[in-house]
């Protein structure tokens, strides 16, 4: 038995969608814009900071001071998002770009800069400190004064809500640039698609070229051979025959060995959790399999976490010095989850090699995500999400070839 896996790591994305509620009421409202009301030093004080550390990147000193300025500002922009959600009773995703998992800081601050989110904080810094910080003050106003109070019943909400919209207009992208990035991000994940089809056409060709097809080219030479021993020394067409019997089932075993390459049979027989426990018992580490889903992911999906999956076990193999590993299956809020992770030496670097980066290519062609978190000292913890819907239980794939 393997022993209990550590805690899974945090994964390295930016949070998904904010939970919808209904409206907040009155006094919560006020909450809010008294709340807004205090975060106007904080603001004001990053805004500032923005100014000048903009101003000394011109001489390097400011790009430290970027750096540290770019996890405030998005704190606070976040919070402001979750209010701004909540005063509207709507969903609202945070809409950053995701950082590169290598390159170091100066990579990440180019990509944050590169971000036009990052400019829309700004934006919005400037719109809190006038135009937010009135309405959140006068509705903190208007309760305070008793005389006031009726008018606080019923202006109060429409102008929480006027500053909420403003809010969303500068830290939230609209429907329009919302599909724009959408069609960019498909256009991309597309060309990868489409190239990673090439490369894996090309290694099929190979492996078939050199292992299938050469062993193919030597049974028709030792079956000729044997053709024209048989009347002379029937004893060598023998022995021929034999080595080409041979030479045959090598062929036939590397013919499995590609199919199994595209889609293997263990995967449409047994589904998800029956290949990813197949591949486990393999291992020579212990891996430990929870794996929870009320049904079967389509069967691209399907293909594309087990490869994903069998990628990231081998490399614990081959590169962790770890002794226990676990995968962790599940599926919620139509996301197949997947997370591989061991307690070896940690520092995994997915740059460093192509088989994480090509499983990410095959998740990206799906909507996917993989995620990294491998501090030296371990844990690694390989998190891949995609979204899709499971079929019902009863429901299986037809199989390919065997």
């Amino acid at each position: 038995m393997s022993a209990p896996p550590p805690a899974e790591a945090p994964p390295e994305t930016t949070p998904g969608l904010a939970p919808e509620a209904a409206p907040a009421g009155r006094l919560r409202l006020t909450a809010y814009a008294a709340l807004q009301v205090l975060m106007f030093v904080p603001i004001t004080v990053l805004f500032v900071l923005w100014f000048v550390a903009g101003t000394l990147a011109l001489l390097w000193i400011g790009i430290p001071i970027l750096v540290a300025l770019v996890p405030m500002t998005r704190a606070v922009a976040n919070l402001h998002r979750r209010l701004a959600a909540r005063v509207l009773g709507v969903a609202v995703q945070q809409p950053y770009r995701p950082l590169p998992p290598d390159g170091g800081w100066i990579a990440r601050l180019r990509a944050v800069l590169a971000d036009p989110m990052t400019w829309r904080d700004l934006a919005w810094m400037l719109a809190a400190m006038t135009l937010g910080l009135i309405a959140s003050l006068v509705m903190v106003v208007l309760l305070a004064v008793v005389a006031t109070g009726l008018i606080w019943y019923f202006a109060g909400p429409p102008l929480m809500q006027a500053r909420a919209r403003m809010d969303l207009f500068f830290l939230n992208y609209s429907r329009t640039e919302r599909l724009e990035q959408r069609v960019q991000v498909l256009t991309e994940t597309r060309a990868e698609a489409v190239d990673a089809s090439a490369a894996e056409l090309r290694r099929l060709e190979r492996d078939l070229h050199d292992g299938a097809q050469a062993r193919l080219v030597a049974l028709s030479m030792r079956l000729g051979m044997a053709e024209q021993a048989l009347d002379q020394d029937p004893e060598a067409a023998r022995r021929m025959v034999t080595e080409a019997r041979a030479t045959t089932g090598a062929a036939i075993d590397d013919l499995r060995s590609v199919v199994r390459g595209i889609h293997p049979p263990v995967l449409a027989d047994r589904g998800l959790e029956g290949a990813i426990r197949a591949v486990a018992l393999d291992m020579a580490v212990p891996v430990d399999v929870d794996a929870t889903l009320g049904g079967r992911p389509p069967a691209p999906v399907e293909s594309a976490v087990y490869f994903g999956v069998a990628e990231c076990l081998a490399n614990v193999g081959k590169h962790a010095d770890a002794e226990n590993a676990w995968v962790r299956l599940s599926h919620a809020g139509n996301v197949l989850r997947a997370v591989v992770g061991d307690d070896g030496r940690g520092g995994a670097d997915p740059a460093r090699g192509t088989g994480i980066l090509g499983v990410r290519r095959r998740l990206a062609a799906f909507d996917g995500t993989l995620t990294v978190a491998s501090p030296d000292g371990g844990p690694t913890i390989v998190t891949m999400e995609v979204p899709c819907d499971l079929s019902s239980p009863k429901t299986t794939h037809s199989s390919g070839p065997a």
